[in-house]
């Protein structure tokens, strides 16, 4: 909400000083800043240049059981994109007083008493689409049928060593990365150039 604030009175300011010129030529809007990730151990870019979302899309609808071959479904976030996850995600996992999602965009899972839980892990995470990262590869991730769950905790790792993010990919689960804020580092991306700002 702030972002889009931001940006429309960035087009106010715009129109009056068009406005105010109207012999100077047209003034060109400047484009949304692109951030690249980057491991905060080695420095190693995790992702190409991304623009920030407002907020998480829901996911698609994705009828899974229904698919002719098991994979993911499709991302949450579009490609060249990112956004702030604001709600708990990830372990540890606290029994909750009442059904619900166990996570953004999760479902329902209960313990082996069939108590409903919840996240209670961190926020903050930073999601893209994992089609979009560099260099990680998938490490102690929990079982599933055909792909990643966030319910075991951080699962990707850097070149480095470092486990920096949380793949989400089985057939049954929304598409997603998260990019933990503890383990990467934000970086300008200074357009029309390859050199980060």
């Amino acid at each position: 909400m702030e972002d889009q604030r931001q940006w429309d009175e960035a087009g106010l300011r715009l129109g009056r000083e068009q406005a105010a010129a109207p012999d100077s030529g047209v003034v060109e809007r400047a484009a949304p800043e692109t951030t690249v990730f980057a491991c905060a151990a080695c420095g190693a870019a995790l992702t190409g240049p991304l623009q920030r979302l407002l907020a998480v899309p829901e996911a698609p609808y994705h009828p899974w059981w229904e698919t002719e071959e098991m994979g993911p479904s499709p991302a949450t976030v579009p490609s060249g994109c990112y956004a702030i996850e604001t709600e708990p995600y990830g372990p540890p996992l606290a029994v909750a007083e009442a059904p619900g999602p166990v996570m953004p965009r999760r479902g329902t899972l209960h313990d082996i008493d069939g108590r409903p839980l919840v996240s209670q892990g961190p926020r903050g995470n930073i999601v893209i689409n994992p089609d979009d990262s560099r260099g990680l590869t998938t490490r102690h991730a929990s079982a599933a049928c055909c792909g990643a769950t966030p319910d075991g905790g951080l699962n990707q790792v850097c070149a480095c060593g470092t486990l920096v993010a949380t793949l989400c990919s089985d057939c049954c689960l929304p598409y997603e990365l998260h990019l933990s804020p503890d383990h990467v580092r934000a970086l300008p991306y200074r357009s029309g150039s390859s050199d980060l700002a």
